[in-house]
Parts: C-alpha cells; structure tokens; sequence
C-alpha cells in the first residue's frame, strides 16, 4: 500500500506540476501558488473536519509547520533558478533532493532496505534526473546551481518532516503544512494583486481550485505512505512527479522529448517495477 500510495502522490503531484506551469503563462507564477496554495488548505480543511481530529503533540506541529517553511522556500528557490538558469540545469538538479528523505531513513531512523529496493531506488533518481531532460553542454551559471540545490534540499525536507509529523495525523500534517505555506506567500498575493486583474476570475479561480485539489491529494497520499513504508523509499517513490509532468507536456502539449528523457522515463519505469516486487 505504501508503493502506491507514494506512486499516486507523484502522478498528483505531477499532474499539479503541469497544470502549474500552464496557468503560469497566463498569470505569474507567485499568484498561481499563492490561490492554488489556499484553495489546497480550504480542501485540507474540509477533509480534517470529516476525517480526522488535531494532534496533540507539539513536536508534531514543529514537523508540519517545517515542512510548510520548506515547501516555500524550495518554491521560492526553485523558480528563482528558473529565472536565471535554463530548465535543462535546474530541473535535474532540484529532482537530486530526493537524496534527503534516502539520507534520513537510513541515517536516522535506521532503515535497511534489501539490494533489490536500492537497486529499484537507485534506477529511480536516475531515471528522473535524465527524464528532466538535463543539460549536456554550455555553461552553467553558479547562481542558478545553487538555488537549483536549495530547491532541492527544501523539497526533500518537506518529504523528510512530513514523515516526521504524519503518525500525529496525516490529515492534520497537510493541514498545517499549508496554513504556514499561506501564511508565507500571502504578502506575495498583496503584492502582486494588481496582476490579477488582467486574468478572468472565473478561470483564475476553476485554476487555483484543480492545483488546491490534486496537490492536497498528493500529500496526503505522500504522508499517509510515510506511515506504512520506508521514508527513505517512499521519498523515491514520491518524487517521480517530474517524469509525469514531462510525459503530460508530451501528450497534451505536443512538446518534443529528448532522446534522454525517453530513456529517462523508461528507466524510471523499471525502477518502479523493481521496487514494487522489492
């Protein structure tokens, strides 16, 4: 349960991705998850008040609270790097952060996973470090580097405190994980509010409503498969949401993939298989 609970977390999350990226091009980027961001805390919300009650462990709340400073920050850098480096570095780059969640389970909470998991884990960050479709030649500036490694490093810290935090309540987490990640994007929101007023409301809001959606989904299924199955693991399993968005850009956009992003995903595909017999 956990392999598929991780799985379905990167097909959402990579389904978020994508839509993402295409409501950036109407809008910037900073408003589509500043609104997407809120309207997944009202869906947390929504589900908390059905499904589940509050912890009342305080180091859990430090948990979620730090996965929601990560999740920002790691936005934040991530398009920061988008801004000065090509999507060929930085991509690849940031997919590498996944490392963060392997490191801790096996460090930290001692987890031993058999040859064939590391083996299957192992093609797995390959393959969607190729399927990001990195860059093989030309310079590289340093600046967009090392935002591309701090995106990294904050997206696998989330995974890494989420996993920390969801045995308190996995409803609870995301909860809080987005109520902090509002909190942190709403003076960007302020800011930028005037750029909203270009943009008809209507498909702003049906927009920010699908990515709210499909990305609570992609964390509650992330910190559910957190509980059930290695951290280190499912941090893998999870953060295949690159190879998705490409292959959604491929077949809905008609956008051309590199010869290594095709052996990327293929590569990925096998890893997956061997993790899910491992």
């Amino acid at each position: 349960m956990a392999v598929l609970l991780a799985l379905l977390a990167s097909v959402c999350g990579g389904l978020a991705d994508f839509a993402g990226g295409v409501a950036s091009k109407r809008t910037p980027a900073v408003i589509v998850v500043a609104l997407s961001q809120l309207a997944g805390l009202a869906t947390a919300v929504a589900v908390l008040l059905v499904a589940s009650p509050g912890s009342n462990n305080p180091a859990d709340l430090v948990w979620a609270v730090g996965a929601g400073v990560c999740m920002m920050l790691g936005l934040v850098a991530f398009y920061s790097a988008l801004s000065t480096g090509t999507m060929g570095v930085v991509a690849p780059v940031s997919a590498l952060g996944v490392l963060v969640p392997v490191a801790w389970g096996i460090f930290h909470l001692g987890e031993a996973p058999g040859p064939a998991a590391i083996g299957g884990a192992a093609l797995g960050i390959v393959g969607v470090v190729m399927a990001s479709g990195p860059e093989m030649s030309g310079r590289v500036a340093a600046r967009s580097l090392v935002l591309a490694a701090a995106a990294g490093i904050g997206f696998g810290a989330t995974t890494t405190f989420v996993a920390e935090a969801a045995p308190g309540g996995v409803v609870w987490t995301v909860v809080v994980l987005k109520l902090t990640i509002v909190t942190l994007a709403l003076p960007f929101l302020l800011r930028d509010r005037r750029a909203i007023a270009d943009v008809p409301r209507l498909w702003l809001a049906r927009t920010a409503t699908l990515i709210g959606v499909v990305d609570v989904t992609a964390m509650l299924s992330l910190a559910r498969a957190t509980t059930l199955g290695y951290v280190s693991l499912v941090g893998v399993l999870a953060s295949l949401y690159p190879v998705i968005t490409v292959l959604l850009a491929r077949w809905l956009l008609h956008e051309r993939m590199r010869r290594v992003q095709q052996i990327g995903a293929a590569v990925t595909f096998v890893g997956v298989a061997i993790l899910g017999f491992a």
